[in-house]
């Protein structure tokens, strides 16, 4: 009878549930550590335009009330000045928070007519004109590549990577629904200092909870990286190279090589007033001139994207001599690309008003918590199973609790370092910005070998302490490297500094009550 055949889950042995459950197991296992970094750094990855704030406090407060006539007017000036002869110039007005500051990309300038350099890159103070100094930093937008560069390899081998952990937890996800004949019951359920019972009830409720947000954030993960682990669509059609396929579906159409005859740009005025017209005002996000002193020259005007899920934005391009409008190409090209972009959108958060993206924010941490658990629950199960026949915890065992620690407390540690080594490198450090990510990375290793020193309950205890003390710090420690502490973004409104460190005592505080849980623990079984 199936009920003599039991699984320590209660599972039949051999039945279809039972086979998704150790799926499941699995699955959630071997890629596991990998999970947890993507998560931790892609859930930062939400914030990553205040994080960068906070990492260049030089910066003034955002410059979004500036019009968009004058933004524009001023990047052209300066384009004029210093790239001239440029292949391209591309002006980014600061419209949004997505966007703070107004920008000057250039490249393919002609250094003998007197440009800076022959590529080159300028925020622009809107107030005086002058460029924007500030520290050299990897900032929040080089913390949300990592979930998917993983920093220290290549795309060729990051993409594949990061694909099959993608699809692991998709896996895990699935099988998890189908094993879970109570998933309702389980969201309301969390028995305390229950040993291995808690581990999974702890799982479980994170599971449930984020639900929604894990499976939404994991296909449209896959989605994301469609032409890396299915490229044979591609070169079916375009050949091996693929660059005709992402001209045609994501390059501005009518572009043109250059004429080689000087012209004179037209004024850009009219063309934006004709896409304010069409998009509203204050949704005009870039403005890309291709061969601005050239007869074959063209302005490509794009939208904002701060209010629509979609990642597409439309594009308007006009003749850069004449002034013509010569196409309008929507922000999705065809229904394929546009079902793309709605979950590339949603996958970024992009669009999201500031209680929507702290939606996000916490929804990651919950998941960055259920695949913790899991990791957590693994070991303390076969530990248990162990114990119980009286033997010791085999050695695969140990190695996944010694991963654990390292990994789940000591990753946030390492994130910690690396706003720590923003506040304490030299400013004049040529490798800046590098050597922020080496602290993290070196920190984390630091951890990992802590881990597999110290005792198990004792390294827990330990590194929740060192992590607790690292976030509770950081407001401290940003007052006493710069003026911008938390008093004085109080009384200047200055949220964003505030937000910061509010949010990184409250992360502090979380751990410091798990290190003392910790401790307490310790002493009890001392």
């Amino acid at each position: 009878m199936a009920s003599q055949h039991t699984t320590v889950e209660g599972l039949p042995k051999g039945s279809f549930r039972q086979s998704m459950a150790w799926l499941h197991t699995w699955a959630g296992l071997t890629l596991g550590w990998l999970l947890f970094f993507m998560f931790v750094t892609g859930t930062a990855g939400y914030f990553d335009t205040e994080i960068d704030r906070w990492m260049q406090p030089e910066l003034p407060p955002a410059q979004l009330d500036h019009s968009v006539y004058h933004s524009s007017a001023l990047l052209l000036e300066k384009a004029e000045t210093w790239a001239p002869g440029a292949e391209q110039w591309l002006f980014t007005l600061p419209v949004d928070r997505n966007e703070p500051y107004a920008e000057l990309f250039w490249r393919g300038a002609d250094t003998e007519a007197g440009a800076n350099a022959e590529q080159g890159e300028r925020r622009i103070d809107l107030n005086t004109g002058e460029p924007l100094k500030a520290r050299d930093t990897g900032g929040g937008q080089k913390l949300y590549q990592m979930h998917w560069l993983l920093h220290y390899t290549t795309r060729a081998y990051s993409d594949w990577i990061v694909t099959t952990a993608t699809l692991f937890m998709f896996v895990a996800l699935i099988t998890g629904v189908i094993i879970h004949k109570k998933i309702f019951k389980d969201f309301f359920t969390f028995r305390p200092r229950k040993g291995q019972r808690s581990w999974l009830d702890a799982h479980n409720v994170l599971s449930v909870t984020t639900l929604p947000f894990q499976l939404m954030i994991t296909y449209s993960g896959l989605i994301f990286m469609a032409f890396s682990y299915m490229p044979l669509i591609v070169a079916a059609h375009y050949g091996t190279d693929g660059s005709d396929f992402y001209d045609e579906v994501f390059s501005p159409p009518g572009l043109v090589e250059p004429a080689e005859a000087p012209a004179t740009l037209t004024p850009l005025t009219p063309l934006m007033a004709e896409a304010e017209s069409r998009w509203g005002e204050g949704r005009l996000r870039r403005i890309d001139i291709r061969h601005p002193s050239d007869k074959n020259a063209r302005i490509v005007l794009s939208e904002s994207i701060d209010d629509s899920i979609s990642s597409g934005a439309g594009r308007l391009v006009f003749d850069g001599v004449s002034g013509e409008l010569l196409h309008s190409a929507p922000s999705a090209s065809s229904p394929a690309k546009g079902v793309r972009d709605a979950f590339l959108g949603l996958h970024e958060g992009l669009f999201a008003p500031p209680m929507l993206r702290w939606l996000y924010f916490i929804s990651g941490l919950l998941g960055t918590g259920m695949v913790g658990t899991g990791l957590i629950l693994w070991a303390v199960k076969r530990r248990q199973n162990a114990e119980r026949k009286g033997g010791s915890a085999p050695r695969g065992v140990r190695l996944v609790e010694k991963l654990n620690i390292g990994t789940v407390v000591g990753l946030p540690v390492g994130v910690a370092a690396y706003f720590w080594a923003n506040r304490l490198l030299p400013a004049e450090l040529a490798t800046r910005a590098s050597w922020e990510a080496h602290a993290m990375f070196l920190t984390w290793l630091a951890m990992l070998i802590h881990a597999a020193v110290r005792p198990r309950q004792k390294a827990w205890a330990e590194q929740l302490t060192v992590a607790a003390l690292a976030f509770s710090a950081l407001p401290i420690l940003n007052a006493l490297t710069t003026d911008r502490h938390l008093a004085h973004s109080l009384a200047t409104d200055d949220w964003v500094f505030v937000g910061f460190d509010l949010t990184v005592l409250a992360i502090g505080v979380a751990l410091g009550a798990a290190a003392w849980r910790a401790h307490v623990a310790l002493g009890e079984t001392s």
